[in-house]
């Protein structure tokens, strides 16, 4: 049987410690898809996770690296060092065999200025043109990058996640974004027919973020 607690004095009272709160992070983007997609990634990371405008935080960081590392390594120090919590940054992009690679981290400004999403789709679409299926291998690969805030030069590790595939004739399928509804995952389905559940499991972003997720929860045990 536990002790009783002893009895207390006229006036006296007995403060009660407040409840432990997780941790904070910080998602370092602001790309709406990437944001849905790391916080459904990120649940039960053992962490609070804040995305920057919870913060009110307004911070856009130029992605002057030549690798996926070096972009999520600026973007993770950057956001953390803004907000002074931890963050945690992705860079990643598209690889198709017939461009030698390309347009790899430069996936997101391929085909110049001005291009949306779709219009990134058709250039691709465009400069494969004649390419029968063997040729157009591809693979999605993805840098998650987590970073202390020490005035933007704290610690920083680093997990990469990377999905094979191919590149399809037509764009088909609703979800996800970026280069999804050309990336077939089988023969059959591109990442945009899969539902988010089916995404996580195999693309190249949900291997990177679970890997990174194991790292945080061992930092709050």
């Amino acid at each position: 049987m536990p002790a009783l607690a002893p009895p207390r004095r006229p006036g006296e009272t007995h403060s009660v410690p407040p409840a432990e709160t997780a941790p904070q992070l910080l998602i370092a983007t602001n790309n709406p898809g990437k944001v849905r997609e790391l916080r459904r990634l990120l649940d039960g990371c053992g962490f609070d996770v804040l995305t920057p405008g919870d913060l009110s935080l307004a911070l856009e960081v130029e992605e002057t690296g030549t690798t996926y590392a070096e972009n999520a390594t600026l973007k993770a120090r950057a956001f953390a060092a803004a907000a002074g919590i931890l963050a945690l940054a992705d860079d990643s992009g598209i690889e198709v065999d017939a461009l030698g690679g390309a347009p790899g981290v430069y996936s997101a400004r391929y085909g110049g200025p001005g291009l949306d999403d779709a219009g990134r789709v058709q250039w691709l679409l465009h400069d494969l043109r004649g390419r029968p299926h063997p040729a157009r291998g591809a693979r999605y690969r993805a840098i998650v990058a987590v970073a202390e805030p020490a005035g933007g030069s704290g610690t920083v590790v680093t997990f990469e996640g990377v999905q094979e595939g191919y590149i399809a004739c037509t764009p088909r399928g609703e979800g996800g974004f970026g280069y999804d509804p050309i990336f077939l995952v089988d023969p059959w389905r591109t990442q945009a027919e899969l539902s988010p559940e089916e995404k996580d499991v195999l693309s190249h972003r949900g291997k990177a973020v679970r890997a990174a997720r194991a790292y945080l929860r061992a930092q709050v045990r």
